[in-house]
């Protein structure tokens, strides 16, 4: 059990948290993100290798899927401006605890915005806590909200607790499309809805995914075996600044990936002002059907609520 430096993918000075069971490395010189998130030795981010030790300035034009691993962000997606200094800049780490860390970004000139996120490991199995705390260093009033960029391994199904009493749209999640529209009725043979789950088991036609479920999680099976789940707080009284209201976005990329996006809630934040957005993630082994279509959910929401601790 134990909080160190080591040295990964290329990078330097890297953070790694680790106990029997779990390993998580993360990574400051891109971004600050989760570069490894692994249960015994097997990875459930995908982390493409070509992009080992590459930095970039901001303003840099940079590859779709850089940088990978899990990655955060800030939104409202559509109406903030670039932010590269938090996105692709050089962060600050530093060890917190026996199993925890910190990472600081520079302040964001064009949203005046500061980002510090806080992991911490527990002592067993695999739970994560992972906290970002949104600062506001400007003299202006600031909006903005948490918007987790995680990349998934591809190939993988998905499975989002609904709660249709409250959702806005008509088929209870929206597909976006090209152009900038945004489909509220979509059918896609990869996308149902099963008892009270949306459930994604192939790649749509078009990749990205908006849900307004308030059940606070989800979860990403992924061939390797492995369950992802993603635990986070949901307000249904409170305002989110996404184009559609989403409290979940899947956006989903040739089979390579599958981002997995928890939303926070709109943020108004004066001069000095800070809120954060808390997500707990936990990994369990779990088959992959061998007809994808085939899942059983009811062993999926035992497996969750057992490792969530019965939420």
């Amino acid at each position: 059990m134990s909080a160190s430096w080591i040295d990964y993918a290329g990078y330097r000075g890297c953070v790694t948290l680790e106990n029997t069971d779990t390993r998580v490395v993360l990574g400051p010189h891109v971004g600050g993100r989760v570069l490894e998130y692994a249960w015994r030795g097997e990875n459930a981010l995908w982390l493409d290798a070509a992009h080992n030790g590459i930095t970039v300035t901001p303003g840099q034009r940079t590859p779709l899927l850089f940088p990978s691993g899990s990655r955060f962000d800030i939104g409202p997606e559509l109406t903030l401006p670039p932010r590269p200094e938090l996105w692709v800049g050089p962060w600050e780490a530093e060890l917190t605890g026996p199993l925890a860390a910190r990472m600081t970004s520079s302040p964001s000139p064009s949203v005046g915005v500061q980002l510090t996120r806080e992991f911490t490991l527990a002592p067993e199995g695999s739970h994560l806590a992972c906290t970002q705390i949104m600062r506001n260093v400007a003299d202006r009033p600031t909006r903005c909200n948490h918007w987790a960029r995680t990349f998934g391994r591809g190939h993988g199904i998905a499975i989002v607790p609904l709660t249709p009493e409250l959702s806005r749209f008509p088929h209870q999640y929206v597909m976006y499309v090209p152009n900038g529209g945004i489909d509220v009725r979509p059918e896609d043979p990869a996308i149902r809805i099963r008892d009270g789950f949306l459930e994604v088991f192939d790649t749509p036609a078009y990749p990205k995914l908006g849900i307004d479920a308030y059940a606070g999680w989800f979860a990403y099976l992924m061939p390797n075996d492995l369950l992802f789940i993603k635990r986070f707080p949901t307000y249904p009284d409170r305002v989110y600044f996404e184009a559609a209201g989403l409290t979940i976005s899947l956006w989903y990329y040739q089979d390579v990936v599958c981002e997995l996006e928890p939303i926070g809630p709109g943020e108004t934040l004066a001069p000095g002002a800070s809120a954060s957005f808390t997500e707990e993630w936990w990994l369990v082994p779990f088959p992959f059907p061998e007809q994808r279509d085939a899942l059983d959910l009811d062993s999926v929401v035992a497996a969750a609520e057992a490792a969530m601790g019965g939420r």
